[in-house]
């Protein structure tokens, strides 16, 4: 148990060094009219502090700076989030007044308004495409024996699948399918897109396209390739303005790691709700040992769409980010259920 004197002089400490990046000494403290205590008072606290583990001392100053361990307390015990100000919440409401009705653009103005709101790194998970639901379907053929397949989504999220034409096949049969694939498949989940079109759709496809055994051996071969994650960055150079990534081999390391889509899910936990924060060596990946990571979920009605990760030094302004990522969090969530209609089965 730490005492209130020991508490107010861990707070101001990390505040100090958050601020300035400088180590802190209980002379500069002292000036401070919130610490009412003596120089040689607050450097005995601080050496008590060092000794619990909170603070460390540098060896180029007589000052100390926060340990992981004290980032951990201050974030877990002492942060009390910073009120918006009107600024920021004109900034927030911008990403959503021009009511874009694409989800990938909405995520991606997200992105970068996080980013120079807070001067960080941002990275958000885009929804999983797998539960969007079919609007429109369309083959477009590219020569004789090529086609790419379109699926726009509910969400305007569109996907490319290019597959072969069997050989003989008519315009007419292409047309006839188009039109089977739009009556069948619109409004399904593209996660069970599979499904229908080997079962109900087959049935019909059968019936009327000639070429319908080697059409449906290519097209649904396409239709249930995997799909890849989406990342959507703002600001994914902004950390290599700190001096903590001064060195230009951590900082490649870094910008490589980010570039990963498999790396970068390895920042987020699965099924998360609410504000999460990673500091130093809690975040699994060793090129984030100098970062601090907070997340949150966004949704839409009641289910979970994707994730926020906001990534900075370990002195991160946490008062700030999570402010804003909680503001930004909930709006975003209510922006997508407008878009997406609200809770879908």
């Amino acid at each position: 148990m730490l005492t209130n004197r020991q508490l107010l002089i861990l707070q101001v400490t990390v505040d100090e060094f958050i601020q300035f990046a400088q180590p802190v000494g209980s002379r500069q403290l002292s000036k401070k009219k919130e610490v009412p205590f003596s120089p040689a008072t607050i450097r005995n606290e601080m050496a008590d502090l060092e000794e619990l583990g909170y603070l460390e001392k540098t060896h180029t100053s007589s000052g100390r700076i926060p340990s992981e361990k004290g980032y951990r307390f201050y974030v877990d015990h002492l942060l009390i989030p910073q009120l918006a100000t009107t600024e920021d919440m004109k900034q927030i409401q911008s990403v959503f007044k021009e009511r874009i009705s694409e989800t990938e653009k909405v995520i991606q103005k997200t992105a970068m308004i996080l980013s120079e709101l807070t001067s960080y790194t941002s990275i958000l998970l885009g929804p999983d495409v797998r539960k969007h639901r079919v609007k429109r379907f369309s083959i477009v053929p590219l020569s004789s024996d090529s086609a790419v397949a379109i699926i726009i989504t509910d969400s305007g999220h569109v996907e490319n699948r290019l597959f072969q034409l069997p050989e003989g096949l008519t315009t007419s049969d292409i047309e006839k399918t188009v039109n089977i694939l739009n009556e069948q498949l619109v409004g399904v989940h593209l996660h069970d897109i599979q499904r229908v079109l080997e079962k109900e759709t087959a049935v019909l496809l059968k019936r009327h396209i000639g070429r319908y055994g080697e059409l449906m051996s290519s097209f649904g071969v396409a239709i249930s390739s995997p799909q890849e994650e989406k990342v959507f960055y703002g600001g994914k150079t902004k950390l290599l303005h700190y001096p903590e990534f001064s060195d230009l081999h951590k900082a490649q390391g870094l910008i490589t790691m980010m570039d990963q889509a498999n790396q970068i899910s390895k920042l987020f936990s699965p099924n998360q709700v609410g504000i999460h924060i990673r500091i130093g060596s809690e975040n699994t990946l060793l090129e984030m040992e100098d970062c601090s990571v907070i997340t949150a979920s966004y949704t839409v009605g009641e289910e979970q769409m994707g994730s926020i990760a906001i990534i900075g030094p370990t002195r991160m302004d946490y008062r700030r980010v999570v402010t804003l990522l909680d503001l930004m969090s909930g709006d975003l969530s209510r922006e997508l259920t407008r878009i997406l209609g609200g809770p879908r089965s």
